[in-house]
């Protein structure tokens, strides 16, 4: 299905790459997603890409994370910049076309202050 990857320990201010590669070729028209949950919150959306190219993110990351995909690597990123110890937190990958959600089993990020 999905296997993210990428995470791990940084400082705060460094930077992170996750991956997340497909099993299968990614359907040309499926909106692509990071999701966080730190531990005692809900998971939250933090970057979106729709098929048609447009990105969403949440406040939190606006300006510092960035949402991309690779058709040809069936592969999405998610670019971590500035990076904070509230960012700490297991990052989710999810895929999705009507009718269908695939998700990733997640990859932890800690940012040591």
């Amino acid at each position: 299905q999905l296997v993210e990857s990428g995470g791990g320990l940084v400082q705060t201010g460094g930077s992170l790459r996750l991956s997340c590669v497909a099993s299968r070729i990614m359907h040309g028209s499926s909106t692509a997603a990071w999701y966080r949950q730190s531990p005692g919150k809900q998971r939250e959306l933090i970057a979106e890409l729709t098929s048609g190219g447009t990105t969403t993110y949440a406040d939190s990351v606006k300006d510092r994370f960035s949402i991309s995909r690779d058709f040809a690597k069936n592969t999405v990123y998610l670019q971590m910049n500035a990076l904070k110890p509230e960012d700490t937190a297991v990052y989710y990958c999810n895929l999705r076309i009507p009718g269908n959600s695939v998700w990733g089993q997640g990859t932890q990020v800690t940012v040591s202050s």
